[in-house]
């Protein structure tokens, strides 16, 4: 019998643990993420008798003017004296402008750091701010069942956290629409318990030719509350009614909100966009990188239905090239250029001069 979690499950039970404020060991370091880091934790990080650091990625590094030798990450040495709103405002850009000067920031470049980097990209799966309080311990395993902390491999970890996980239909059935009462609803499923990901189908397209195709990310504020801060809105709107019009078409809607750094995150973005910094501008100071989205899920959901070619309806290149590198023959880009205002205006030219959207 095998009752015992594998590696997928210890993550996601992991990202739960982070989530909450709770510690976790990965590999050889206790690991707590930044966000939710609370003051009696601090205290009790620092009473341990091992060097913390604050691990940050290169991008909020840069902002800070700190030293990423690392690479990926920066680790930024803790000092004993080191307070919750010290800790938090390395992490978070909130104030940078009010208060600019973190530092003197002193980086660690010694000893090996994969289990660092491990932990960063841990917390950003879970959706927090990049960023991990992270502490060297002498015996791991010890610590952990002391302490009843999830433990996880680090060598396991890495290797999950840079595969995508397998996708699994869950159910579909008839979903009448306003742009089409021919409407299907599928769902699909991740193994590693992250969100699901739906496809909307209209009509019965022929699977052995190009589908009119429109891979559309999630966003909560343009889809749902009619923002007007980006087009997401009205591309979803238009692709819909593109293929009511036509009579067939697949919307793949994707679960990765604000460029796949979780709503949370792109409401901090959004504040840091009323400060002055670009979209693009805001993410590299959160220490994101310019989209954190993986349009490969879309390949996967699209070959998963039985489809092989598409008509894309996008005007991002990007999502040309990863469904043709995926298997997907892109045999037509259909452009879909509507919903511009003056709220957003700035935010589109941004995404046309920055991550070479056809506008």
């Amino acid at each position: 019998m095998t009752f015992t979690p594998d590696v997928t499950e210890m993550l996601a039970r992991a990202r739960a643990d982070l989530r909450m404020g709770v510690p976790v060991v990965l590999g050889d370091v206790l690991v707590l993420a930044t966000e939710t880091l609370t003051a009696q934790r601090l205290s009790d990080v620092l009473a341990l008798d091992a060097q913390p650091v604050l691990a940050i990625t290169a991008r909020r590094a840069q902002t800070l003017k700190a030293h990423a030798y690392d690479g990926d990450l920066a680790r930024i040495i803790l000092p004993r004296d080191a307070t919750l709103a010290w800790v938090q405002s390395v992490a978070d850009p909130a104030d940078d402008l009010r208060a600019p000067m973190k530092g003197p920031l002193a980086a660690m470049r010694e000893g090996g750091a994969s289990d660092y980097s491990t932990a960063l990209n841990l917390v950003k799966s879970a959706r927090l701010l990049p960023a991990a309080l992270i502490v060297p311990l002498a015996d791991s395993a010890g610590f952990a069942a002391t302490h009843a902390l999830t433990r996880v491999n680090g060598a396991a970890a890495a290797s999950h956290l840079n595969t995508r996980s397998p996708l699994h239909s869950v159910v579909h059935a008839r979903l009448p629409m306003e742009v089409s009462e021919a409407g299907r609803l599928h769902v699909f499923r991740p193994e590693d318990g992250g969100e699901e990901h739906y496809a909307i189908e209209i009509g019965r397209p022929d699977r052995s030719a190009p589908v009119l195709c429109r891979l559309h990310s999630a966003c909560f504020t343009g889809d749902l509350m009619g923002s007007l801060k980006c087009d997401c809105g009205p591309q979803l709107r238009a692709a819909l009614a593109q293929m009511g019009a036509e009579g067939h078409g697949v919307l793949l809607y994707l679960n990765q909100e604000g460029r796949g750094i979780g709503l949370a995150n792109k409401m901090r973005a959004y504040s840091l966009q009323d400060q002055g910094f670009d979209t693009v501008e805001a993410n590299h100071r959160l220490g994101f990188e310019d989209d954190e989205r993986d349009f490969r899920l879309g390949a996967d959901i699209l070959k998963e239905m039985g489809f092989s070619s598409v008509r894309l309806l996008t005007n991002n290149p990007r999502k040309v090239d990863m469904m043709n590198q995926c298997g997907v023959t892109v045999v037509e880009r259909v452009p879909l250029a509507v919903g511009e205002n003056r709220h957003n205006a700035a935010y589109l030219a941004t995404k046309a001069a920055k991550s070479g959207h056809l506008l």
